[in-house]
């Protein structure tokens, strides 16, 4: 399941990708309420990521990607990760098991649909790589969220 939210600043953008993930028959749950001027990110990524569950990917839309990447990253088991082109997608898969890609509304990408579109499909289908490089890193991270109470 994909789990696809956005603030007011990305709710556009979230509505092209809905519209190429239908075409492509992908099963998504947008969580986001409609277009609300002066919603805040921080609500809607709380909503995403209380709703993925440990297979599920997510895609959560702001103003630049930023704000929203932060905030997933201060809940326990999300991997939240700015995504600007297919190779930033395709290796935070592979290499970090990334399982939330954020974006932003108001960046270029707002203004490119087939790029857009390749750095969803991208992350969407691309699978960690399980190297033990990478395994060993991924379990550094858990020592940390463990060590802060995350």
């Amino acid at each position: 399941m994909i789990i696809i939210g956005s603030d007011h600043a990305g709710y556009d953008m979230k509505e092209k990708i809905k519209e190429k993930l239908r075409e492509e028959n992908y099963e998504y749950l947008d969580v986001s309420p409609d277009y609300i001027e002066g919603d805040d990110y921080t609500d809607i990524v709380n909503n995403v990521c209380s709703k993925m569950r440990q297979d599920d990917k997510a895609i959560m839309i702001c103003g630049t990607g930023i704000g929203s990447a932060i905030a997933a990253n201060k809940y326990k088991k999300i991997r939240a990760a700015i995504c600007y082109d297919e190779y930033t997608a395709k290796y935070t898969r592979l290499h970090n098991d990334a399982n939330m890609l954020c974006l932003g509304g108001r960046t270029s990408l707002a203004n490119d649909d087939n790029k857009l579109y390749d750095i969803v499909k991208t992350f969407l289908n691309t699978e960690f790589s399980g190297e033990e490089r990478h395994v060993r890193r991924l379990n550094k991270i858990k020592e940390i969220e463990e060590k802060e109470g995350k």
